[in-house]
């Protein structure tokens, strides 16, 4: 059971936790904050790929680790991002082109799936990774979403959970800049959406690592397919 492996609830919180550099580096910055670590299989085209990473990450630390499938996602939600959609863009995104990757209403979804797990463990606070960079193309990244979701989701729990988001004014690089600082191996994060044996290195999610990677100073260890597209 989840409430033998967590000491002291109260004071500990759970994680969001895809398997990517973003929330990886969060679970590291606050692990002695954290006594759950939370995933979700939704029918994303990478979770089989990002799930492992966020596993290998909960046992090196000892941090208690579940998935919850979601399987209605995939089935009844339509997005490019999604193993019944169609083709994950390649290149940056823009307002056009990113529409297609957005799956509905998903922060919303996990975090309120998040509250009822941690009010029923006793926890105190809910860690999620969203970050600045996402803002302008993923509404449920935004600051104007995650300030009066911290208000429902408090207001919503007996014992008043805290939704903590110390990367929402955060960039990509900035967070792999704490993630150097912490000495985190992001050979065991996935980002790309593709989903394939390697990063594709074309999609967004594969040039926006290696930008991170690079605003950091770290050397990118990630194996992909080709260079990314200029």
């Amino acid at each position: 059971m989840i409430q033998e492996h967590i000491q002291d609830p109260q004071h500990l919180g759970l994680i969001v936790l895809s398997g990517g550099m973003d929330s990886v580096t969060l679970l590291y910055e606050y692990r002695e904050r954290i006594g759950l670590a939370l995933s979700f299989d939704y029918g994303a085209k990478h979770n089989a790929r990002e799930l492992p990473c966020a596993r290998y990450h909960c046992e090196r630390l000892g941090i208690p680790h579940i998935i919850i499938p979601l399987g209605f996602m995939g089935e009844y939600f339509r997005s490019s991002l999604l193993l019944s959609g169609g083709d994950i863009p390649l290149g940056q995104y823009d307002e056009h082109n990113i529409q297609s990757t957005v799956v509905p209403f998903r922060n919303g979804i996990m975090l309120s799936i998040a509250a009822g797990l941690a009010e029923s463990h006793a926890l105190g606070s809910i860690y999620i990774a969203n970050h600045f960079g996402d803002h302008a193309l993923y509404p449920d990244c935004r600051a104007s979403f995650i300030e009066p979701m911290t208000r429902a989701v408090r207001e919503g729990t007996t014992n008043a959970v805290e939704l903590i988001a110390p990367y929402t004014h955060l960039d990509k690089g900035q967070i792999a800049s704490i993630g150097a600082r912490l000495g985190i191996d992001y050979s065991h994060t996935w980002s790309c959406y593709q989903g394939r044996e390697l990063h594709c290195g074309e999609c967004s999610t594969c040039l926006e690592r290696r930008e991170a990677m690079a605003q950091a100073g770290l050397e990118d260890p990630t194996a992909y397919e080709s260079k990314p597209i200029q």
